[in-house]
């Protein structure tokens, strides 16, 4: 079994770099808790007032406590499955850090992609937390990497099929166009990252090229484009060497996680279905995978705070299908609650307190 400091032996020195600073700071947070609430406050008081909103009040008293609770479990479930997702791979690097560590960095995980453009601060909330209990960033990077790696493989293929199935109910509008910008940008993540694994050389020398082009555009800047991309030439370089040889050594790692990535997506999915139940709506389940699955993948890199407007504006269309309208906006707000409000309130619980204590413990200092 590898050693913490068997990995990562050439990169001391990166638990120096804080990758998460610019995310993690008080301003940025609070400014994407309240685009996050405010786009989806707008967006579901939009649907609602499309509705007919007397109904709306209705399906509101109907809905049933037994099916919200099994939502509950399973937020339980999504919450875990995407914590072991990271542990197996973290538990090799240091064997006797706790599995709730790698809790509490998957929640973190979802918080800060919640309330930041693109997903972008996903990857530092969770290498926050696993770096506050002793993993080096390089380290937590990696995981995170060959992590996302297997959700780039997964979530096409998934598109795909959810396509095949709605083929027929995919009118013209906003709809097919997010999916052609979810096939792009998945596409294009997915390239980069196999390239970085694959010729690491190829990529850190086109990012020199970039440096060295960007050096000649602002010549006041060039010896901070030829610092940023030495660096970034190195880390590739580091980066790869430390993948091969994880996954080298535990090759059914990554299946693994791909299995896990499979299982985490589809409890996602079907606990729309269980939302359902709960408002009385008896719905096709297949269809309703297929929906979640093309929302999901639309929203995935969207630019806003959780993907907020895109999302509520795609279960309109989508849902709306299957669903009488006036339980639109019920359904719109549990969904929205389900899949990210409740989770992202658990770990915004896990980063505020981490940052208190980090902050008192600089204070001591």
């Amino acid at each position: 079994m590898m050693s913490d400091t068997s990995i990562g032996k050439k990169c001391d020195n990166e638990n120096k770099e804080k990758p998460f600073d610019q995310v993690l700071k008080k301003n940025i947070i609070y400014k994407g808790c309240l685009w996050l609430c405010l786009i989806t406050i707008a967006s579901v008081a939009a649907i609602f007032f499309y509705s007919h909103t007397g109904d709306t009040f209705n399906a509101l008293s109907r809905i049933l406590p037994r099916y919200i609770l099994l939502c509950l479990v399973m937020i339980f479930i999504d919450l875990i499955l995407g914590s072991w997702r990271n542990h197996i791979f973290i538990r090799k690097l240091k064997p006797d850090l706790s599995y709730w560590v790698s809790f509490r960095a998957n929640a973190a995980n979802m918080f800060m992609g919640a309330v930041t453009p693109f997903h972008s601060g996903a990857g530092p909330g969770q290498l926050y937390v696993y770096n506050r209990y002793g993993i080096k960033i390089l380290d937590g990077f990696i995981v995170s990497l060959i992590n996302m790696g297997a959700t780039l493989l997964f979530m096409p293929v998934a598109g795909l099929f959810a396509i095949w199935a709605m083929n027929d109910q995919l009118d013209a509008g906003i709809v097919p166009s997010l999916i052609k910008y979810g096939f792009f940008v998945f596409t294009l993540f997915l390239a980069i990252f196999l390239l970085a694994f694959w010729k690491p050389l190829w990529v850190g020398n086109g990012i020199k090229y970039i440096g060295t082009a960007l050096g000649k555009i602002w010549p006041s800047k060039k010896a901070k484009f030829q610092s940023w991309a030495n660096n970034s030439y190195e880390k590739i370089l580091n980066y790869q060497t430390i993948c091969s040889k994880l996954l080298k050594e535990f090759p059914l790692l990554f299946p693994l996680s791909l299995l896990i990535t499979t299982l985490l997506y589809l409890n996602k999915y079907c606990m729309q279905y269980v939302l359902l139940l709960g408002l009385g709506i008896h719905a096709d389940l297949l269809q309703v995978i297929s929906i979640q699955i093309l929302i999901q993948f639309m929203i995935y890199f969207a630019p806003s705070p959780g993907g907020s407007g895109f999302a509520e504006a795609s279960i309109a269309v989508l849902f709306a299908k299957i669903l009488p309208i006036a339980v639109l906006p019920v359904f719109t707000l549990l969904q929205r609650s389900f899949l990210l409000f409740f989770p992202a309130v658990i770990g915004a619980y896990v980063i505020v307190t981490l940052l208190k204590n980090h902050t008192l413990q600089t204070k001591i200092n």
